[in-house]
């Protein structure tokens, strides 16, 4: 069987959405059903403003009270970062991995930023230069499309990806930031950066918008990418992704993968049940479907 990689941003990309602060004990509770469950990589929270995302203002209590947890466990946690000054600071709480954002789409960039995207690659070589002991994944944000722009160019991916690579990444995230991208436009890009990159390692990250989510993350499995981004329940959207959705579920994709015989070494009951808590605690924009039959195992 071909394993894949869950890599759960839930806590990250599903909680910043969440207008009334989730109490850190409630957090914890589901970054732990998750461990629990088999995920083994997370992105925990982001190192923003609390001004800017009050849900984040617990970042670094957060990140340390999961290293202190599962220090004896064999986990890649990680957080978002938007600059070298969150970069510090998810540093000085232990982590040795972040990801930052910059969106291929110029006009999204200035909205979810305020910056052009030279600028943000000024703001990304400076990580780089300050902090390189620190892995780095860049995230591309409006890959497949922009809400502002429309259908986002394959020849600027592979620009936006270059650059980057020239600043020393390895590790990239093809983001479906507003959720309307196909199977086909996906297989299409992926084969592209693959042909031009075949040497960085690649992350999947869809939205559900279109309810074409699952559909489209098996595409890029198929295209042959093994890590696959995905939060908790489908929890999540985009401020500046109008009528943007959640992410793509952890436990619709775990089903449908573990289903076709891929290998995720997730519990899917465990996993299941933590979405169902979730769901009881947490009021969000939810994506996901529940398994009401033979729940107890995806396979």
């Amino acid at each position: 069987m071909k394993k894949i990689t869950l890599v759960e941003v839930g806590p990250r990309d599903g909680f910043q959405n969440v207008e009334e602060y989730i109490p850190r004990e409630i957090k914890m509770i589901i970054i732990d059903g998750l461990i629990e469950a088999g995920v083994r990589r997370l992105q925990l929270t982001s190192f923003v403003s609390p001004k800017a995302v009050p849900q984040m203002k617990d970042a670094h209590e957060l990140v340390r009270a999961t290293i202190a947890e599962h220090a004896d466990q064999d986990l890649e946690l990680f957080a978002l970062v938007p600059n070298l000054y969150g970069a510090k600071a998810a540093a000085d709480a232990g982590l040795r991995e972040v990801s930052t954002v910059i969106s291929v789409s110029e006009r999204h960039n200035l909205a979810n930023v305020k910056q052009t995207v030279a600028q943000s690659l000024q703001g990304l070589a400076a990580i780089r230069r300050e902090l390189p002991e620190l892995a780095v994944t860049l995230d591309l944000a409006t890959t497949f499309s922009c809400p502002f722009a429309g259908e986002t160019p394959i020849e600027d991916v592979l620009s936006l990806m270059k650059a980057g690579s020239e600043l020393g990444i390895r590790r990239f995230s093809l983001c479906d930031t507003i959720g309307t991208a196909t199977p086909g436009q996906v297989r299409d890009t992926v084969k592209a950066v693959r042909a031009e990159f075949p040497e960085v390692l690649l992350d999947i990250h869809i939205h559900d918008t279109r309810n074409m989510g699952t559909a489209c993350t098996l595409a890029a499995v198929e295209s042959g990418i093994t890590n696959v981004q995905a939060a908790l329940g489908g929890l999540g959207g985009c401020p500046f992704a109008p009528g943007a959705s959640g992410n793509v579920a952890t436990e619709d994709v775990v089903y449908m993968l573990e289903r076709m015989g891929y290998e995720t070494c997730i519990d899917f009951a465990r996993l299941l049940a933590v979405s169902k808590y979730q769901k009881t605690v947490v009021q969000g924009n939810y994506s996901g479907h529940q398994v009401n039959i033979g729940e107890d195992c995806a396979g």
